[in-house]
């Protein structure tokens, strides 16, 4: 699909922001300077942050010469019954209303994109016919924390959701990253919009199940769309892990109790007999515990690991 296709689609982008002036700035420039060819425009919403992230996003606003408008909403106080991020994606996507898009981009304000993430992204939903194209952002990964828990993260999210099963509209799994969607905008207001998930804790795969029920559904691992939010503690990481896990085991402690024995008898079993084991069944181990390091290498190659 050419990106001259591409570029008769009218595209809004929706940021939704709370106390987030470590990257905005990065964001914004990255999508101000996006090589689409087509008719696009921003929104942050500013969800009442107490740092100085909006003072920046004007400031990028005033300093950019960019044929793209950047439109800075204040976020109004939460109502009951929404999760904050998704008020304030509700708020962005009712301003973008005025433009009428064709296409939503929701992204978050720690996400950084190449010049050609927004052409490829509307080639790709539209040549898939896609209600929903998300991307999952190369997280950093420079401390010693990232280093270790990073690629094991994104290695296990693609255990508990399997993309080729996301990507198939036969099967019912449905899963995107947050940091970058592109949705249709008709078909999400077809399935009742944002309201449907206004109080879901995990935004993304909630969203995406929602939008599966519309259509196709595509999610891949991208280079070129990064996310600069550092995880410095142990905690950062458990906190990712434990919203996207538990979420898929619908927040069941039973789902949760044999998903760890199982896991505790796939990944510990196999080292533990081929270190203590003998004869058939050291073989065994050995054979499972090389396999096991084998599935793991595209991971730690795609973060520059090996």
């Amino acid at each position: 699909m050419s990106s001259r296709a591409a570029g008769g689609m009218r595209l809004s982008v929706v940021i939704p922001a709370r106390n987030e002036e470590d990257s905005i700035a990065h964001s914004l420039r990255s999508l101000l300077a996006q090589d689409y060819p087509g008719s696009f425009s921003i929104i942050l919403v500013d969800d009442n942050s107490e740092d100085q992230t909006a003072a920046i996003a004007e400031q990028v606003r005033m300093e950019t010469a960019s044929r793209v408008g950047l439109t800075i909403v204040q976020g109004a106080a939460l109502p009951q019954h929404w999760t904050g991020k998704l008020w304030a994606v509700h708020q962005g996507i009712e301003a973008a209303g005025q433009a009428q898009p064709d296409y939503l981009l929701l992204t978050d304000a720690d996400i950084v994109y190449e010049a050609s993430v927004l052409r490829w992204l509307a080639a790709h939903s539209i040549a898939r016919g896609s209600v929903l194209t998300s991307l999952m952002a190369k997280l950093r990964c420079e401390s010693f924390v990232e280093r270790t828990f990073i690629p094991a993260f994104v290695y296990f999210f693609q255990m508990l959701y399997p993309f080729s099963w996301v990507n198939d509209p036969k099967r019912n799994t449905a899963a995107a990253a947050g940091g970058c969607m592109l949705v249709q905008a008709r078909q999400l207001a077809a399935a009742g919009g944002i309201n449907v998930i206004r109080d879901a804790l995990i935004d993304d795969c909630s969203l995406a199940k929602v939008m599966k029920s519309q259509g196709p559904i595509w999610l891949g691992l991208t280079h070129h769309v990064h996310s600069i939010r550092a995880s410095q503690a142990v905690s950062d990481i458990h906190t990712m892990v434990s919203r996207s896990a538990y979420a898929q085991l619908r927040y069941s402690p039973l789902l949760l109790l044999g998903t760890v024995l199982g896991m505790a008898a796939t990944y510990w079993v196999p080292p533990f007999f081929a270190i203590f084991g003998h004869g058939a069944a050291q073989l065994i181990g050995l054979a499972a515990w090389a396999f096991m390091t084998i599935s793991f290498w595209p991971i730690l190659r795609f973060y520059g690991l090996t």
